[in-house]
């Protein structure tokens, strides 16, 4: 940080405007919120989270004043090191979300933290999306993509935020706002900031009659280009305020804070027909890619021999890759219409055009979306199987350049043997050939002598041969950042350059949004603040911290991420192995609640990881190496004496509830929540949506003999759970469940000795993995036994205890379901359906979606209600187990959107976890429960064997 800055003032003032719980300073959270997806570490002195304009409009002011450097954040999936700082980091949170669509979905406002992928799901119906497509779309925000002014695989230069831009609510490092789509917001501009557009407007006018100039910037925006400042704003528009807003585009916070952005939306065709393309050299590729250029094709990716090697051994990847020769290469081509016979032309078009180029294999088409899906899967796991492949330790940089297409088989070729000249053997090469732009993966262990001096080297020769060899763009869609900010004036020039330095100067004159980023004096600015990347669990050290894991991870919104949780790790290693005692007791101190206590351990993370790592898996693990030998002795006591702990557990519910009915919902919250306060939080938090104890049904009647067998085995929480009190559901899920499935016609069986049954995971989410492991072994005997040794079906009331022995019982000879996926495949059959007419709001449980059941739980409710409520937003619901009882701000962050995303009509929710339904239902509103009430409520039985 600037060592004239008035740090201590700063702070002072900025208490009075944002709320203290918004101001983080320990140094757990600051190097987690301070990470990007960069190669480069800086710790923020300061974190804040903004809540709206108004603090941001009067925070920039205030830094202003006591020179004080700013840096904006959004989802920190930058890879240049744009997000990063060591003085005060802006962080722009779930506030920023909310989004305006046009009647006719042609425009979509959107605030800053709004996910790319998200937005795409508001346009889907109306056949329209945005325009840029980063590979992460589905994880980084709006904010990120225009201010990075990032594209993709179909964006092109066409359809980035540059060229789809139609208005922007803007905040400059003076605090002033301007709304450029309000005619009043710009007419007041114009009088307050009358010299800075004078100014702008003049720049232009003098760009614009510097002919080798204008010229220049034209042919360099002609192709893929995020190195510097947007200069094409300056012969594109004459209006200063068009000039100003697509400057912003691309500046990376160093201009300006952008609060909202409206674009203009563009089609998305719904036919697609894709295939990969085989060819037998780098260049054959290159020219086949010039004759589909003029094509109606939307994307070509090329994938040169490297690439595909590192991705051949992989499910569902053609046999055929693996016998394919040094030379080759591949493009995966991908062609979009708006009906099918269109469709069919347009292949048929590209057919032709390429029946003369030698490939490896025929050309062949498919429409089918799995095939579809499979093929493009090879070419998004080409990054991730590199960061999965390199050694422990070493870093993962990603770069992209972009030249005219003509060149780029020159340029691949020249990649290649830049590789093989400073020993990056193995890196790959993969790009959007249609734009000449290709990314390359270069794996570097930073900790080896001489490593950072070749890499300098390396980079150097990369500049000269990308700039001067082939006259191409440094940065085509990563954003200049501090990689490359060394080498914009090589690219442009030194007049361009100057014209740079002005813009900066015009918007920024102290020097003080993201300094260091974009624009840098130092010559090696590239090689400084290299990210540490020590050995912590080989479940984890293969994270490149790209953040993809974060948007559905339920503790994000209130203490870490799975990224933050793993760069926490590496950072208490790293003092582990510096012998800085203090700090590392001071790290492991805050852990224990920031990393351990408040993670949900749903593994979602792996799903959403590009690598497939389950963070959640490593918390449970280290959660299981911190209790001390009593905690262990008490777990398997526990596991031992079950039976009794169910009983009293039902009995403890049993009094809390007759408490309840003697006190009211509101003295009985005010007695509990004083109790767990006067406990220091040990108590757990009791709701007014706590289930009553479970009662056993009436006994069943029997069964015909011709009734097919299927084994029951109901969860302990829902043997001990019932519905809260209130709920007009009165019965417990056991003989709810055992109703339902005698109606559809089954004759039901438990296993024996129920009540001392479990499948162990309230000990695996604990990390008691040996108590855990116990439980389900005596399970699984149960449960031969009650199946005829694996000869009937078996049904698990509830998803997590499905997961777990579908997981663990895999080989077994079992025949496991989940009770949305038995329902759905063999119980909607055999019933008559009366479809309700209602809304109602479905939940798929974190182990459903690892199951891959959440199509059918709402396939279910769809027969049964209707309309069905999916709420997009909501992910994990964060109870955890029982972490809802003893840290229920993780539930209540995790569900925080859960409310506002339930139409007033909806007045029930439906799942498959007893403890999920409580949470739920407590920051909903409405009463959850399994989604068996549902179908048991709306059908009667089909009289007859099936």
């Amino acid at each position: 940080m600037m060592a004239h800055a008035d740090f201590d003032s700063f702070l002072q003032e900025l208490r009075g405007i944002v709320p203290q719980s918004s101001l983080i300073s320990d140094p757990l959270r600051t190097l987690a919120y301070g990470t990007d997806a960069s190669l480069y570490r800086l710790v923020p002195r300061l974190v804040v989270r903004v809540g709206g304009e108004d603090e941001i409009q009067r925070i920039l002011p205030l830094a202003a004043r006591h020179a004080v450097p700013v840096t904006f954040r959004a989802a920190g999936t930058s890879l240049s090191g744009q997000a990063i700082t060591d003085s005060v980091l802006l962080l722009i949170g779930d506030e920023w979300r909310s989004w305006k669509l046009a009647g006719d979905a042609s425009t979509i406002a959107l605030r800053p933290a709004v996910i790319g992928g998200h937005a795409n799901r508001i346009l889907a119906p109306f056949g329209r999306k945005i325009g840029p497509d980063p590979a992460s779309l589905n994880v980084c925000h709006v904010g990120g993509i225009a201010a990075n002014n990032a594209s993709g695989m179909c964006c092109g230069t066409a359809q980035n935020s540059y060229r789809t831009l139609e208005t922007m609510r803007v905040i400059l490092a003076d605090g002033a706002l301007l709304d450029t789509g309000d005619a009043d917001s710009r007419a007041a501009f114009r009088a307050s900031h009358r010299e800075l557009l004078a100014a702008l407007e003049g720049l232009g006018r003098k760009t614009r009659a510097d002919e080798a100039l204008a010229s220049r910037i034209r042919d360099k925006f002609r192709i893929k280009n995020t190195c510097g400042y947007s200069l094409n704003a300056l012969v594109d528009f004459e209006d200063p305020v068009d000039i100003l807003q697509h400057l912003m585009i691309g500046s990376e916070g160093t201009l300006g804070f952008i609060a909202e952005i409206t674009y203009r939306t563009v089609p998305d065709p719904q036919y697609k027909a894709t295939t990969l393309i085989l060819f037998p050299d780098i260049r054959t590729a290159c020219h086949a890619v010039g004759i589909i250029k003029p094509l109606p094709v939307a994307a070509a990716e090329l994938m040169d021999r490297a690439s595909l090697r590192s991705v051949e051994d992989q499910p569902g990847v053609p046999g055929l890759l693996r016998e394919l020769d040094d030379q080759a290469a591949a493009l995966l081509v991908e062609t979009r219409a708006g009906d099918p016979q269109r469709l069919q032309d347009q292949v048929a078009a590209i057919t032709a055009a390429l029946s003369a180029v030698a490939t490896l294999a025929p050309l062949t088409f498919t429409t089918d979306r799995a095939e579809c899906d499979r093929l493009w899967a090879i070419r998004s796991g080409l990054f991730p199987s590199v960061g999965s492949l390199r050694p422990t330790g070493t870093a993962v940089i990603i770069e992209d350049v972009a030249v005219a297409v003509p060149r780029l088989a020159d340029l691949t070729l020249d990649l290649q043997e830049l590789f093989g000249r400073h020993g990056f053997d193995g890196s790959i090469i993969f790009g959007h050939a249609l734009e000449g732009n290709l990314h390359f993966v270069i794996t570097p262990d930073f900790a080896e002598p001489g490593a950072v001096d070749r890499y300098r080297r390396f980079m150097a020769d990369l500049s000269e041969m990308v700039v001067v060899r082939h006259d191409g763009s440094l940065k085509a869609e990563h954003g200049t950042g501090r990689n490359m900010a060394p080498f914009v004036e090589l690219e442009w020039g030194a007049q361009a350059h100057a014209l740079m330095r002005e813009i900066k100067r015009l918007f920024d004159p102290a020097n003080l949004l993201n300094p260091g980023v974009l624009l840098n004096d130092d010559p090696h600015a590239h090689l400084r603040h290299l990210k540490p990347m020590p050995a912590v669990d080989p479940l984890v050290d293969k994270c490149i911290e790209c953040g993809f894991c974060e948007p559905t991870c339920p503790s994000r919104a209130l203490t870490l991420t799975p990224r933050q949780r793993i760069v926490a790790m590496r950072e208490i290693v790293r003092l582990e192995g510096a012998r800085e005692s203090r700090a590392l007791r001071h790290m492991r101190r805050l852990y224990r609640y920031q990393g351990l206590d408040t993670c949900a351990v749903d593994s979602l993370c792996a799903l959403a990881c590009p690598v497939g790592i389950d963070t959640g898996k490593m918390v449970k693990q280290l959660r299981g190496r911190g209790w001390g030998p009593v905690a262990h002795r008490v777990s398997r006591w526990v596991a031992g004496h079950f039976r009794p702990v169910t009983v009293v557990t039902r009995g403890s519910l049993g009094a809390a509830n007759l408490l309840h009915a003697m006190l009211g919902t509101r003295l009985m919250s005010g007695l509990t929540g004083g109790i767990r306060r006067l406990s220091g939080g040990r108590i757990p938090l009791w709701n007014p949506y706590m289930p009553r104890r479970a009662r056993p049904g009436p006994a069943p009647r029997p069964t015909g003999p011709w009734a097919p067998r299927v084994v029951y085995f109901s969860s302990c929480a829902s043997r001990t759970m019932g519905p809260a009190r209130g709920d007009p559901e009165a019965e417990s899920l056991v003989p709810k469940t055992e109703a339902l499935l005698r109606k559809a016609g089954y004759e039901v069986i438990h296993p024996k000795r129920l009540d001392g049954l479990c499948c162990g995971q309230p000990f695996e989410s604990k990390g008691f993995d040996a108590d855990a492991a116990r439980k389900m072994g005596e399970l699984e005997t149960a449960l031969r036994r009650a199946s005829r040794d694996g000869q009937d079906p078996i049904v698990f009331d509830t998803s997590p205890c499905a997961f777990r022995a579908k997981r663990d019982l895999a080989g077994s000879g079992l025949r496991i379901h989940d009770i949305a996926e038995f329902l759905h495949d063999f119980v909607l059959e055999r019933l008559a359906i009366r479809r309700l007419p209602e809304t109602v709001a479905v939940h798929p449980t974190c182990s459903s979606i690892k199951m891959g059941l959440q199509l059918k739980l709402t396939a279910i409710a769809e027969a049964c209600a209707e309309r069905v409520v999916v709420p997009q937003q909501v992910h994990c619901c964060g109870w955890s187990g029982d972490r809802g009882f003893t840290f229920p701000e993780l539930n209540a962050a995790a569900l925080k959107d859960l409310r506002p995303a339930l139409p007033d009509v909806c007045e029930s929710g439906y799942s498959t976890s007893r403890t999920c339904e409580i949470g739920l239902s407590l920051h909903s509103g409405r009463y959850y429960r399994s989604i068996v009430y549902l179908l048991d409520r709306c059908s009667t039985s089909r009289n007859g064997p099936r």
